[in-house]
């Protein structure tokens, strides 16, 4: 175990940035301030005045998770596509950041969570005095949804691996098997990018949806031809983007994992399922703090 995941973290100074929300299409300012050891993370809505603007981030906020993840407050209050900064903030250790923006979608940036890890890498992190605390499976948990699956089983380690398969020449199958550390997060996971094939564009714009997205922020396919003129970043970016968007999923639980992640063609709607499995069975899990000197359950 590192030094930085024995305590949690919180920003050293705020990290600033804008950019459009991929399906809304209005531009949006982010903001990611400090915030206090045991607060999390909060999404405020600086748009909003007339009631409660602070969505914390639990499990059970999650109200949509079919195109991306959506939390809201019980004011009705919504944020939208918090995926890819949550897996930032969960890569990098971070346990607690206010997040302030003044719009309902956070900015999709270059469809990875590339641009965040380098916004928090600028602002810096501090440690802060509380332990780090873990979330520990202790019995195998698995969700379904047709020839779709996801499970988490007990892990001393927080490990991911993660299968996709598309009738697609472009994609094909495609598996990832990874720890879930810091550097392997920097060095093979936070660059890909979101994708989706052409049919689906046009299909989601004619519903409202997709208004901001480009190919400046995806991956877009059409037929077997990749339309971004630069290709791809890496082998097997598909997968690897699935990846990034599971980190993020699970983070909303509040603590980094010790468990083996396993996906199979699965998405956003998947891990949240699987993640309010978790919740309803409280006796397959359980909080604990690992540093040398406090290495006990919460």
């Amino acid at each position: 175990m590192t030094p930085k995941e024995q305590h949690e973290h919180t920003l050293a100074g705020p990290a600033i940035c804008a950019g459009v929300g991929v399906h809304s299409g209005e531009r949006v300012r982010l903001s990611i301030r400090p915030a206090p050891a045991g607060h999390g993370v909060v999404f405020v809505r600086a748009d909003v005045r007339d009631r409660d603007n602070r969505v914390p981030v639990s499990g059970e906020a999650v109200i949509d998770a079919r195109l991306n993840t959506t939390i809201a407050n019980a004011e009705g209050v919504t944020v939208s596509t918090i995926e890819h900064l949550m897996a930032a903030l969960a890569a990098l250790g971070v346990s607690n950041a206010v997040v302030e923006l003044d719009g309902p979608e956070l900015p999709i940036m270059d469809g990875s969570a590339l641009p965040f890890v380098q916004l928090l890498d600028r602002a810096g992190f501090r440690r802060q005095e509380t332990p780090q605390r873990f979330i520990e499976v202790l019995e195998p948990i698995e969700v379904t949804d047709g020839d779709k699956w996801a499970r988490l089983t007990p892990c001393d380690r927080y490990e991911m691996a993660f299968e996709i398969d598309f009738d697609s020449a472009v994609i094909g199958n495609q598996r990832v098997d990874f720890v879930v550390d810091e550097q392997t997060f920097r060095d093979e996971i936070c660059a890909a990018r979101t994708f989706g094939f052409a049919h689906e564009v046009e299909a989601l714009r004619r519903a409202g949806l997709a208004r901001g997205g480009s190919l400046e922020n995806a991956v877009v396919i059409d037929g077997d031809v990749i339309l971004n003129p630069g290709g791809l970043r890496m082998e097997r970016e598909f997968v690897r983007h699935k990846a990034l968007d599971a980190i993020g999923d699970l983070y909303v639980l509040g603590a980094p994992l010790l468990a083996r992640y396993e996906g199979f063609k699965g998405g956003h709607a998947l891990n949240n399922k699987l993640v309010r499995e978790m919740l309803a069975r409280p006796e397959v899990w359980r909080v604990v703090t690992r540093t040398p000197e406090l290495a006990q359950s919460a």
